[in-house]
């Protein structure tokens, strides 16, 4: 694939997830953000933001903060910036018995201590950073 040209590609499951978090860490994104199982491959194209991930299956996580479970596919695809992901494929949270998929992930800066999940249905949801802190 041509997004993925140039990129730094890191494979295994220990690998994977030490650059998922770094670039989490980077661009100053909750490092809670992600919590994967069974990762295959990470990858990551700085010229254009681009990252790959690919886990063996689909994962469910319930962040417990805020009461929300979300759904992870085994391919997720966006491009990071700061404070920022766009263009998010592969994640999903449950509203009432809907699945809308989340398509931006934006943490305020300055940092208010909030983060928004946009949905490609226009809603978007607003939760404490905390709730996404690693761990939770």
């Amino acid at each position: 694939m041509a997004e993925k040209e140039g990129g730094i590609v890191k494979k295994g499951h220990e690998e994977g997830m030490k650059l998922a978090v770094s670039l989490l860490e980077e661009f100053g994104l909750p490092l809670g953000l992600l919590p994967l199982a069974d990762v295959i491959e990470v990858g990551f194209v700085r010229s254009t933001g681009y990252m790959w991930i690919v886990q063996n299956k689909k994962v469910e996580h319930n962040f417990k903060m805020v009461g929300k479970l979300v759904s992870y596919s085994d391919e997720i695809t966006g491009y990071v910036e700061k404070k920022r992901i766009k263009k998010l494929k592969g994640v999903k949270a449950k509203e009432l018995m809907l699945w809308p998929p989340v398509s931006d992930i934006i943490v305020d800066d300055p940092a208010t201590r909030k983060v928004h999940f946009k949905s490609l249905a226009g809603i978007t949801k607003t939760f404490p950073v905390e709730a996404f802190a690693a761990g939770q």
